[in-house]
């Protein structure tokens, strides 16, 4: 167990690392291995999965409970970038500072943050892939994280880890 920590605080010091649009970081990160409270989330991931109808949140409820460790990523306060470049949808940056709250995400978001978001994602699963440990991004559990204030932020993603004979995130 104590392995799962190193390689979940070695992705995080991937994923805060990585390059940023501008150079501007508005990345979170935080890193979980306490069973209980990975318990808890995958409960309340199936209690959304009963009320939101997607059948998923519970499937990967269940990978969230066979997991060692668990690493959550998120956009914090993210500014737009500047650039009017367009990819939004908006002529102009300024349209994009009224953020509102979405049934599970904050947004609308600067293409730009959610691009540091993703490399910042890619540079942590390849930490993880280097080491040896299974893991996959999930959506999920990432929502559900940021619903319970497991990590603050406009947008969550998750990063569940395990090391077993079989990797328990494929072939579910």
């Amino acid at each position: 167990m104590e392995i799962m920590k190193t390689v979940a605080e070695l992705m995080a010091l991937s994923a805060v690392t990585a390059p940023k649009a501008k150079g501007q970081d508005y990345i979170n990160v935080k890193v979980i291995t306490e069973p209980a409270v990975m318990t808890y989330l995958a409960d309340e991931m199936s209690k959304c999965s009963e009320e939101n109808g997607k059948k998923f949140f519970n499937r990967d409820a269940a990978n969230i409970r066979n997991s060692q460790a668990l690493v959550l990523l998120s956009l914090k306060d993210a500014k737009h970038a500047g650039l009017n470049c367009g990819a939004c949808g908006h002529p102009n940056c300024t349209m994009l500072e009224a953020v509102a709250q979405g049934p599970e995400f904050n947004g609308p978001l600067c293409p730009w943050r959610l691009i540091d978001l993703g490399i910042a994602l890619g540079s942590a699963v390849k930490t993880a892939g280097t080491l040896n440990a299974d893991n996959r991004i999930m959506y999920s559990a990432g929502a559900v994280a940021k619903k319970i204030g497991l990590i603050e932020g406009d947008i969550a993603v998750a990063i569940p880890l395990n090391a077993s004979s079989k990797n328990i995130y494929f072939d579910r």
